[in-house]
């Protein structure tokens, strides 16, 4: 049985429209961070002229992937900035000299399969490939094993409320999205490919049915449109109806979401580093809601602008992110970085004081993870019996918050006992 419930998808404002692109950004602000580690060697200087692609710095340690310059042009300082996360992170501030200047300029590749398994990971780690979902995982190291690789499972599934990055994507670029998906299975000599999509997306089935006849290896699989189907454990239950311990490679799965496998065809065809990505600007205080296509490092405020700007500039909420698993954020000098999938633009309403806890046990109904919620909230102060209650497992995926009838913000309790977990 899959845990999770049908919530509104609010995806109309932007699932019919184009990708945009925004590539003009004075300055761009890259972020000295990988996947929530600020441990980086910092390689780029002030003074230094970079080259687009030009590595900024190095994550160090066991997953050590390289951070690029988006733009070509000079290193003017370092300053701190607004991250996804609520924190601020030093960043390269780079001075965009709008020639998109290449320090070596490569033929594209005629055919994505000419690489060995080993060229395959060394290239989408020095490309800086990560998980574009939201996680910020180096992708290389899900393909950097000995175990044997049954299924290469897409996740196109994009459960949560607006967000439709993906599906833009996807719509856009289906040939190509297919043509690395068929590439990776040769290279990594996988057995299938298996492109998750929720069966609500009839338009979007549609279009892969119409590719993907060419593709032996590949198929399309669609799943009921509940969140948080596009949770991984969710997805891989309801796809291989298997369960795994800790990572999906134990069942010979690893699962990629699209924006990630554009990222690969990028790589694969150009050599080209991650230094952009498509975020969806969305929310009912945009004048123009829109996908667009954004240098990583851009602050949002101009992407923003670049769409008309708002509705009204008083009583706006800003949330990097979702509805669900979003962060709040003060305003929009948030940047756009690799794990930013959404910047969510809503009106500020007057928010329901919370009740006392009506014991009724929703969010335990709710919760995929099969977690108790509202207990791991009482026992906050409480770490031998808190650490029985395991809020580790917790995916943040907001559902408790959203199905609590005494509006208690039970997603920020469990997100704080996960913190005094890790700290022990």
């Amino acid at each position: 049985m899959m845990l999770g419930t049908k919530i509104p998808g609010m995806k109309k404002l932007t699932n019919t429209k184009k990708i945009g692109i925004y590539n003009k950004p004075k300055y761009v602000y890259i972020p000295l961070i990988s996947q929530n580690d600020t441990n980086i060697t910092v390689i780029a200087k002030k003074g230094d002229y970079v080259y687009k692609g030009s590595v900024i710095g190095k994550r160090k340690g066991n997953l050590r992937i390289p951070i690029h310059s988006s733009v070509s042009g000079t290193v003017v300082g370092f300053e701190e900035r607004p991250y996804l996360n609520g924190s601020v992170v030093k960043c390269a501030k780079i001075e965009n000299d709008f020639k998109e200047k290449e320090e070596v300029k490569k033929e594209p590749h005629k055919t994505l399969n000419h690489y060995t398994k080993k060229q395959f990971i060394n290239l989408i780690k020095e490309c800086g490939i990560v998980g574009l979902g939201g996680a910020g995982f180096p992708t290389y190291v899900k393909y950097d094993t000995d175990k044997p690789i049954k299924t290469l499972l897409i996740n196109a599934v994009e459960c949560e409320p607006y967000i439709t990055a993906d599906y833009a994507l996807m719509m856009e670029k289906c040939e190509e999205i297919l043509e690395t998906i068929d590439a990776i299975l040769e290279i990594c000599h996988i057995e299938e490919g298996i492109i998750a999509v929720k069966k609500n997306n009839t338009s979007l089935i549609k279009l892969i049915n119409s590719f993907i006849g060419t593709y032996l290896k590949i198929k399309l699989v669609e799943v009921p449109n509940q969140y948080p189907m596009g949770w991984e454990r969710n997805l891989i239950k309801q796809v291989k109806h298997v369960t795994y311990q800790s990572l999906p490679i134990e069942k010979g799965i690893v699962v990629n979401n699209v924006s990630t496998i554009y990222a690969i065809y990028e790589a694969l065809k150009y050599e080209r580093p991650l230094t952009e990505r498509v975020v969806t600007f969305t929310g009912e205080m945009l004048k123009e809601p829109k996908n667009v296509l954004v240098k990583l490092g851009t602050p949002a405020h101009e992407v923003i602008e670049s769409l008309g700007g708002y509705k009204r500039n008083k009583n706006i909420r800003f949330v990097a992110g979702g509805p669900m698993m979003g962060v709040a954020e003060p305003n929009d000098d948030l940047i756009v970085t690799s794990n930013l999938n959404c910047v969510l633009v809503l009106k500020e309403g007057k928010e329901s004081l919370p009740s006392e806890c009506l014991r009724c046990g929703k969010c335990v109904s709710v919760c995929p993870a099969k977690l108790s919620p509202v207990l791991i909230k009482d026992y906050l102060k409480k770490p031998e019996r808190l650490k029985e209650l395991e809020p580790n497992r917790c995916i943040e995926c907001g559902l408790c918050t959203y199905i609590c009838p005494s509006k208690i913000l039970v997603r920020e309790f469990v997100k704080e006992a996960k913190k005094k977990s890790r700290e022990g």
